[in-house]
């Protein structure tokens, strides 16, 4: 159905994220902080990213700039449990698809996976 990569440096959240995402038949990385995301998605191709703000070295705003500066175009979906509008607001300016505060409800997830994803065949259709 799709490759979705999870950026975060708790554990529990990674795990939750996997069992929902591989329940929808979704194949799932995981990256336990923003530099081993940041190469796993310049390595391989997903179709999603899911990166946490809040996290030690490298948080979830550099991964994004490092992702954008080495043209990886996965929608990359923030997500915090310490986030705010303005928080929110930036990330979206930077350039993320969604931003989704913790904890994480089901159907969000989801929906702002599907509106992703339907954004990538846009992308693809205009490519054509």
């Amino acid at each position: 159905m799709g490759k979705i990569l999870v950026v975060d440096d708790e554990r529990a959240i990674r795990r939750a994220l996997r069992e929902i995402l591989e329940f929808e038949e979704f194949e799932v990385d995981e990256a336990e902080n923003g530099k081993q995301g940041l190469d796993k998605a310049k390595a391989e191709q997903y179709d999603v990213i899911f990166c946490d703000i809040k996290m030690p070295e490298m948080d979830g705003m550099e991964v994004l700039d490092g992702l954008l500066k080495a043209k990886v175009d996965a929608p990359v979906i923030m997500i915090s449990g310490h986030g705010n509008i303005e928080t929110a607001v930036q990330a979206i300016k930077k350039g993320a698809f969604d931003f989704i505060e913790k904890p994480l409800d089901l159907n969000r997830i989801l929906v702002t996976i599907r509106n992703a994803k339907d954004r990538n065949v846009l992308i693809e259709e205009k490519k054509v």
